[in-house]
């Protein structure tokens, strides 16, 4: 029997404690870049002693997750607006939103991470040398995972 790997059919509630309580679901992701990317993260460190031992121990990492979706789409519309309302400036307040992201993939297994942030976006649409419009891509901290 083979393993089905697909990822056709994922989909991402996205929960913005301030700017989208609601939350909203997002499904429009780009052909271009992955669509959607956790990173690995180191949760340990280790050394050698002066006499050759193993020392090793724990750190706390944030848990990142990337979002890459069409230029334009609702969902690239919703996360705009979702960057938008956490980006500081000069004259004007973050939402400070506490994100929540819950993660539906096509075997109906799911990921929620929660206590997160949003970290990076673009400010507004880039084109490439090919006259396409960019892949849109959001960046999110989170603290939790269950």
């Amino acid at each position: 029997m083979a393993n089905n790997v697909t990822g056709f059919g994922t989909v991402i509630n996205l929960i913005g404690s301030v700017t989208f309580p609601a939350g909203v679901m997002v499904t429009q992701f780009s052909d271009d870049a992955d669509p959607l990317d956790m990173a690995s993260v180191k949760i340990a460190d280790t050394a050698m002693g002066v006499n050759g031992d193993l020392i090793a121990w724990a750190k706390a990492v944030t848990l990142p997750m990337v979002l890459n979706v069409i230029p334009g789409s609702v969902d690239d519309v919703n996360l705009q607006t979702l960057f938008d309302a956490n980006r500081v400036a000069q004259g004007k307040a973050s939402a400070n939103d506490v994100i929540t992201a819950t993660i539906v993939y096509p075997d109906k297994s799911t990921a929620i991470l929660g206590l997160g942030v949003i970290t990076d976006g673009q400010p507004s649409k880039s084109i490439a040398g090919s006259g396409r419009l960019k892949t849109k891509s959001y960046a999110f901290s989170f603290q939790t995972k269950t």
